[in-house]
């Protein structure tokens, strides 16, 4: 009785996380797809590469779909079986608290398995490689990629470029270029044509501009130099495919745990914190499921999403204020998730009627 049971209420939890994730996985790729075409035709991305940055997205994305859509799953499945009245059936065959978590357990432990590996490994390098695939096309990105007619950022120093035609072998007519030489001081540039050359140094190239005219100084003084060009070359540095002090997001993880520092604790903290989210909540939603026959399947889904967001948002805040030094490194994120255990076990004390045992 007790497998037909496990297996019955496994299927209805797994069926159902499968397709909320599905579903919600298909809406975030949708939205990253149209940006990922914009960043290809900006020449921000190359085009075979569009796909390979989707599938990364898809990784990052799942670290958090897979503990909200088992969450989502858990009280849509136990609610179904509490509207259909087969909760109270199961119940009356003496089936308690551990009937029900027994074969959530079963799907959770690999997908708790399965969101650590991506929380503390696969996300970050995913966004790691999806910084370095987007160095690559900056490294590649010549005159041709930009748009005729409108003012483009350009280069690792965000030059504006406008080109008001691009030929075919990446030649710029009618130049207009304005970049900033320091804190005070600007330069704007215009040529009657400008093309880009490769140097001999691998890591830079040459903007070679040919009959125009340069203007340099302070805006809103009269401090400014004109010069007159037949020719005038601008060398700039391309970016680097490895950067020397990388986001902590896309650190590896061996490198957190040798570092000191706050954002590194917080980071390290948080990775940790994904796969334990995903264990209460999962747990959580047993207790929150619970209902009334004829209340409806959906009645208690407000409420789940309203603690989802509440649960995440304070681990967000946890994690800027342990950045920040505010709160004890030591206590960082985790005073967040003893909360919601503390709240779990409440709820499933007072369903069970545990303090009325301790008060007999």
């Amino acid at each position: 009785m007790k497998r037909i049971l496990d297996r019955y209420i496994f299927r209805e939890i797994a069926v159902t996380w499968l397709g909320v994730t599905m579903v919600l996985l298909m809406i975030l790729l949708t939205n990253q797809f149209a940006r990922i075409l914009g960043d290809v035709a900006k020449g921000k991305l190359p085009k075979d590469a569009a796909f390979e940055v989707i599938g990364l997205s898809a990784a990052q994305y799942l670290t958090l779909l897979v503990p909200i859509g088992l969450f989502l799953a858990v009280m849509l499945a136990l609610g179904r079986l509490y509207r259909d009245s087969e909760m109270p059936a199961i119940m009356a065959c003496r089936v308690g608290p551990s009937g029900i978590y027994r074969p959530l357990i079963f799907l959770l432990v690999p997908l708790a398995l399965g969101v650590a590996w991506l929380s503390i490994e696969g996300s970050p390098k995913a966004l790691a490689t999806i910084e370095r695939i987007s160095a690559e096309a900056r490294r590649e990105a010549d005159l041709g990629s930009i748009e005729p007619g409108r003012f483009t950022v350009f280069g690792p120093d965000q030059a504006v470029v406008y080109g008001e035609s691009v030929t075919d072998d990446g030649v710029m007519q009618k130049v207009f270029i304005e970049r900033r030489v320091d804190e005070n001081r600007v330069e704007v540039i215009v040529a009657r044509r400008g093309e880009q050359v490769d140097s001999d140094d691998p890591d830079a190239r040459m903007l070679v501009l040919h009959e125009g005219r340069r203007y340099e100084g302070i805006p809103g003084t009269s401090e400014f130099r004109v010069v007159e060009f037949v020719e005038h070359g601008i060398p700039y540095r391309l970016p680097s495919l490895t950067e020397a002090d990388p986001r902590p997001r896309a650190m590896r993880f061996t490198d957190l745990l040798k570092s000191h520092e706050l954002a590194h604790i917080a980071e390290r903290q948080w990775r940790f914190s994904v796969p334990v989210a995903t264990i209460l909540l999962a747990l959580l939603a047993v207790p929150l499921a619970r209902s009334r026959p004829r209340e409806g399947r959906y009645g208690r889904i407000a409420i789940g999403l309203l603690v989802f967001i509440i649960y995440f948002n304070l681990m967000s805040a946890a994690k800027a204020w342990t950045e920040e030094g505010t709160i004890n490194p030591q206590i960082g994120i985790w005073w967040v998730h003893g909360g919601v255990l503390l709240l779990t076990l409440t709820l499933i004390g007072l369903q069970n009627g545990w303090h009325r045992r301790a008060l007999s």
